[in-house]
C-alpha cells in the first residue's frame, strides 16, 4: 500500500475557475458515455457540478501522484 492517503477536497474550497479546469480535466479523461447522443463538454462540465453540489461525488486528491480525480460519494443511506 501506499504510505499516502487520497484525501477528500471540498469543490467549494476552490476558487470556480480551478474547480471547472479540474472538472474539464476529469470529462476530458474519463470519456464519459452518453449513449447515442453525444454531450457537449460544456453539458458534461455542468453534470459533473451538479453531481459535486448534490453531493453525489466528491473531488479526491492523490498527494503521491498529485492528481485530482472525482469520483462518485460511497452509498450513505439517503439515496433511493
Amino acid at each position: 500500500g501506499s504510505f499516502w492517503a487520497s484525501m477528500i477536497v471540498p469543490w467549494n474550497s476552490l476558487k470556480p475557475e480551478i474547480l471547472r479546469a479540474v472538472i474539464e480535466e476529469f470529462v476530458l479523461r474519463a470519456g464519459t458515455d452518453y449513449g447515442a447522443q453525444e454531450a457537449s463538454l460544456e453539458t458534461k462540465v455542468r453534470d459533473v457540478k451538479r453531481l459535486l453540489e448534490a453531493g453525489q461525488a466528491q473531488l479526491v486528491f492523490d498527494p503521491e501522484t498529485e492528481t485530482c480525480d472525482i469520483r462518485h460519494t460511497p452509498y450513505n443511506g439517503n439515496a433511493p
